[in-house]
């Protein structure tokens, strides 16, 4: 399936494992049939939620192929291919999309940061060479730093590249390169606090870590916003923003894999170096969760 600019709730899947850490591809297939039915417009795989940094190469390769299988194309798959090497990150992106990907997501390098031509050619030279969509991740507080705008401008030309996930969480930010934003480029929301903010300027939905809890309801938020239904668009947000506020009340995976797990979806633990959250966080995250009816 084409990815083709989609619009909509992107689920950025969780990676569920075994007590043993392995990874558990029976409730995997679950989770999947599971945001199918609920009307999320596309799949993210090996995003930040997915906990890919602490998954070897083979298990990556094995999540995806065991995900395209599933969709069967019912919906897009999109495939964080990215690395703070430059290399890496095209080896990986060729691989994901002769797997069958139909699009791929780039996170800004860190640790070795780049200036703003590194940047550009980190991200240009991996469009180079594929020819599947690829989505710019934009997320300083995970990478220590933030694609210039300068750099999302120059990039948003490229026959390549589709679009960027800001995931900054900064409003201003997000309007100074809002204007690329349109057929050809979009701007989806890493932030589920602030997905109506960023539609507001031309936003095309969601890439969401909510989703893996109320698939249906995320979905229900974002199609009511972009088909006119605005008003209740943002009652559905404004009632649901505490529990999205809640599943970042540690870093993420934590809260969310631990939302499935009381709501009996058996994702199992996360790998070091996360774990388990702390009983005041748990209680705090439970006591929403009943709030809103999940519990």
């Amino acid at each position: 399936m084409k990815f083709e600019n989609i619009k909509g709730s992107i689920v950025a899947m969780i990676t569920p494992f075994h007590e043993d850490g392995s990874v558990n591809f029976e409730v995997l297939t679950n989770l999947l049939e599971r945001q199918i039915a609920g009307g999320t417009d596309a799949i993210l795989t090996l995003g930040t939620t997915g906990e890919y940094p602490t998954m070897t190469h083979e298990e990556d390769a094995a999540v995806v192929e065991h995900t395209i299988r599933v969709v069967n194309g019912r919906v897009p798959v999109m495939v964080g291919s990215g690395s703070n090497c430059t290399a890496t990150q095209i080896e990986k992106s060729i691989q994901y999309q002769d797997m069958g990907a139909d699009a791929l997501l780039l996170i800004a390098p860190y640790y070795n940061k780049a200036n703003a031509e590194g940047m550009y050619r980190h991200f240009a030279e991996t469009a180079d060479k594929v020819h599947i969509p690829c989505i710019l991740y934009n997320v300083p507080g995970r990478t220590g730093c933030s694609i210039p705008v300068s750099v999302v401008e120059r990039l948003s030309t490229h026959p390549n590249i589709a679009g960027i996930k800001e995931a900054s969480g900064d409003m201003s930010y997000i309007m100074k390169i809002a204007h690329c934003a349109g057929p050809d480029f979009s701007l989806y929301s890493g932030n589920d606090d602030i997905t109506i903010p960023l539609m507001s300027v031309g936003g095309s939905g969601v890439i969401s870590v909510y989703a893996n809890v109320m698939p249906a309801m995320c979905h229900q938020i974002v199609a009511d916003y972009l088909g006119g239904n605005q008003a209740r668009a943002v009652e559905n947000h404004l009632k649901y923003l505490k529990l999205m506020n809640h599943l970042f009340i540690e870093v993420n995976p934590i809260p969310v894999k631990a939302a499935m797990n009381l709501m009996g979806l058996n994702v199992g633990p996360m790998r070091m170096p996360l774990c388990a959250m702390s009983p005041a966080n748990e209680a705090v995250l439970r006591e929403t969760m009943k709030e809103v009816g999940l519990l």
